[in-house]
């Protein structure tokens, strides 16, 4: 079957920054890169930084020091900017040789300045995955803050994201949170059609009571994936959806866990606010988050 799906012609893009993250995202990117067979770029974005603010010094500096402030002020920020350059080349050096010392991945390297959300949607066009970290370098680990980026990041993609978890670990057992929509239904499809998981062991989680309408779809569910090749357990379970799973991920040790961007049936918004930002700020593992 020709699949309709799966964009199998680009590549695994992954975005590196300064946060703790950094060396989980390669990891995870040249993990996914050999299960798929692609290669692997490695971006970091400069962000524009606002420039220091001088005050209103009018009244106490001549028109020549006026300008020699300003010069000033321009030489710092031309300065800065040398200074981020230079730092997200060595970020980026640093991922390129984690990820070649193990293995032979083909590894390209990118530094773009703009925003990081602007500069994935510019190079979306040949790329089959992005992987990002689930905070950045400003986010709170105390608060369980999820990067804004990552946020930003999973309103304006259109493909796939594996949010990589703060450290690697194999993946032998991945887990679905299913709930018979078109938005997990598809993430079924593109679960079955991908070599990404290819062999691992597959759960299949509905989060619900037990009615014939949930079992019909639990149905549909097995079937597809055991035609794909997968042997998938399925579970259906009583209770709130970001509960249950974070459980689940955590009694049955699940490796990465798959679910829809947008939320499950019992909440219709975008990933702010739903359970998809729930369980990602919950749930210590991997997170495959399509759409």
């Amino acid at each position: 079957m020709t699949s309709t799906l799966i964009h199998a012609d680009g590549g695994v893009l992954a975005a590196i920054d300064p946060s703790l993250y950094a060396a989980s995202v390669a990891d995870h990117a040249a993990w996914a890169a050999i299960r798929i067979g692609a290669p692997i770029e490695l971006l970091h974005a400069i962000e524009r930084m606002p420039a220091a603010p001088a005050g209103d010094l009018s009244g106490n500096l001549t028109l020549g020091n006026r300008e020699e402030l300003l010069a000033s002020l321009a030489a710092l920020d031309e300065q800065r900017g040398r200074l981020a350059q230079e730092h997200g080349r060595r970020l980026l050096d640093e991922a390129k040789a984690r990820i070649t010392d193990s293995s032979a991945l083909d590894v390209t390297v990118r530094q773009r300045h703009g925003g990081l959300v602007d500069t994935l949607l510019e190079l979306e066009h040949g790329v089959r995955l992005f992987v990002i970290g689930k905070r950045g370098e400003h986010a709170d680990f105390a608060r369980g803050h999820l990067g804004s980026n990552l946020e930003r990041v999973m309103r304006s993609v259109h493909r796939p994201v594996l949010v990589a978890a703060r450290a690697f670990r194999p993946i032998e057992r991945f887990m679905i949170a299913f709930d018979g929509s078109a938005t997990t239904r598809k993430c079924i499809e593109m679960v079955s059609e991908s070599p990404l998981l290819k062999g691992l062991q597959c759960d299949v989680l509905m989060v619900g009571d037990a009615t014939p309408a949930h079992a019909e779809q639990m149905a549909w569910a097995q079937a597809r994936l055991a035609a794909a090749g997968f042997e998938p357990q399925m579970l259906l379970m009583p209770g709130t959806a970001e509960s249950v799973i974070a459980q689940k991920v955590a009694d049955r040790s699940i490796d990465l866990l798959v679910m829809g961007a947008y939320g499950h049936s019992r909440i219709r918004s975008m990933i702010v606010g739903s359970t998809t930002t729930q369980v990602l700020r919950s749930c210590p593992i991997p997170v495959l988050l399509l759409r």
